[in-house]
C-alpha cells in the first residue's frame, strides 16, 4: 500500500509540475500589453460607425432576447425592463439588472430569503454580465463608464474599449478588429477572470435576427467555440 501511495504521490506531483509549466508557457505566450491609442472624436466616431452597422437602435427597442450558456444557465432578459429571468438547476431569478436589491428569487418552488436570496442574486448577476456579453458585446461599447481610443496596427483601425466601471469586473480592457463594412470580427482582451494577456476571441458568421439587428453564430477562443445556443429574439 506505502508502495502504491509513493507512485501515486509522483504522478500527482509530475501532473502538478506539468500544468505549472504549460501555465507560465501560456504565460509567457499570452503577455501582451494594452496598447494605447487616441481618445476623443476619432474613437467614438468608429464606435459610433460599429453601432451603425450592427442596427443598434433596433437592438435597443426588442423585447426580450433569450438564450443558454454552456448548457446551464438559461436566459430571459426583458430589454425594456431592464429585468431578466435567470435559470440554472432548480433556481430561479427574477434579476432587476438596476436594482439588484428588489430581485426575488426561488428554488423549486420555494420562494427565498436571507442569505439564500442574496447569494441567488449575486450569482444571476456575475453570471448574467459575463454571458450576455458573449452574446451582445459590440452593443455595450457606449456603456456607462467606458472610455474609448483608436488604435491604427498593420494599417487597420481598432477599437480599444476600458470598462473603468460598472459590471462585475471594472478594469476590463477590450480591442475590438473590424471589417470593411465595421462589422466586429474578433477582439484582444484584458480581464481580471483570465490570468493571460491579450487573448483573442473570433465573432463569425453574423446573421439578422427576428429583432431586425444582427448577432454572431460563432464565437471562439482559438478554436474552441463559445457555448451558445437558443438565442431568440422578440421583437
Amino acid at each position: 500500500m506505502k508502495k502504491i501511495g509513493r507512485i501515486l504521490l509522483k504522478i500527482v506531483l509530475g501532473l502538478l509540475a506539468l500544468l505549472l509549466v504549460i501555465f507560465i508557457v501560456l504565460k509567457i505566450v499570452f503577455n501582451d500589453d494594452v496598447p494605447q491609442g487616441e481618445k476623443g472624436p476619432a474613437a467614438d466616431a468608429l464606435g459610433y460607425a460599429i453601432l451603425e452597422s450592427i442596427n443598434h437602435k433596433e437592438f435597443t427597442q426588442v423585447k426580450e432576447i433569450h438564450w443558454t450558456f454552456k448548457g446551464v444557465n438559461k436566459y430571459v432578459w426583458k430589454v425594456q425592463q431592464n429585468a431578466v429571468d435567470v435559470y440554472w438547476d432548480d433556481y430561479k431569478v427574477a434579476y432587476a439588472t438596476q436594482y439588484p436589491q428588489i430581485s426575488f428569487a426561488w428554488k423549486g418552488d420555494q420562494k427565498l430569503s436571507g442569505k439564500e436570496l442574496e447569494d441567488a442574486i449575486a450569482y444571476a448577476s456575475e453570471n448574467f454580465n459575463n454571458d450576455s456579453f458573449w452574446v451582445v458585446a459590440p452593443h455595450k461599447i457606449f456603456d456607462i463608464g467606458t472610455e474609448r481610443e483608436l488604435i491604427e496596427e498593420n494599417g487597420k483601425k481598432k477599437l480599444l474599449v476600458r470598462y473603468k466601471s460598472g459590471g462585475t469586473t471594472p478594469g476590463d480592457v477590450y480591442l475590438w478588429e473590424v471589417d470593411e463594412n465595421n462589422i466586429p470580427v474578433a477582439f484582444k482582451m484584458w480581464v481580471s477572470i483570465i490570468p493571460f494577456d491579450g487573448i483573442e476571441a473570433k465573432w463569425n458568421d453574423w446573421k439578422m435576427t427576428d429583432g431586425d439587428f444582427p448577432l454572431p453564430t460563432s464565437r471562439s477562443l482559438y478554436g474552441i467555440e463559445i457555448p451558445i445556443n437558443d438565442v431568440k429574439v422578440i421583437k
